[in-house]
């Protein structure tokens, strides 16, 4: 069984048991996490075409690992002016590993539920409480003057 989904704004063809680098999920190492844009959908023989998505399809994956993709550089010039830059990106990536391909009325074989991804808009942090800072009570010092010889 394989399905075609969509995350990251990419698409990624997928069987039980694939390990797959995707673009960064809220998520934290041994998550479950839960894929429900299924475009498309084989098994056997047959073929399930969503239009545009499969209905009540997902596919279930825990995620292995947070990591970062290999250095690409970005090199811009233009001759003979004397212009010329260097930058480097290096993408956030999860790695995970899909367990199950779930068409409809189909349960997850997995015991956990799976954790639902927060996007950054849904994050809220609460405020810190302030904690007071105790000051030093202020050093005496000698001062003294130079007078001025008459």
């Amino acid at each position: 069984m394989f399905a075609i989904i969509k995350t990251g704004g990419k698409q990624y063809k997928v069987a039980a048991n694939d390990l797959i680098r995707v673009e960064k999920l809220l998520a934290v190492s041994g998550d479950t996490v839960e894929f429900t844009d299924v475009l498309m959908m084989g098994q056997e023989g047959s073929v399930k075409i969503g239009s545009p998505l499969v209905t009540n399809a997902r596919v279930c994956g825990t995620v292995v690992d947070q990591i970062r993709d290999d250095k690409v550089i970005i090199f811009k010039k233009k001759r003979r002016h004397n212009y010329r830059r260097k930058n480097g990106h290096r993408q956030y990536l999860t790695v995970v590993r899909i367990t199950d391909i779930l068409g409809e009325g189909q349960s997850p074989k997995a015991k956990a539920a799976p954790a639902k991804v927060e996007t950054k808009s849904e994050k809220v942090a609460a405020p810190k409480a302030a904690t007071p800072v105790k000051k030093a009570a202020p050093k005496e010092t000698k001062t003294t003057k130079k007078t001025s010889k008459e």
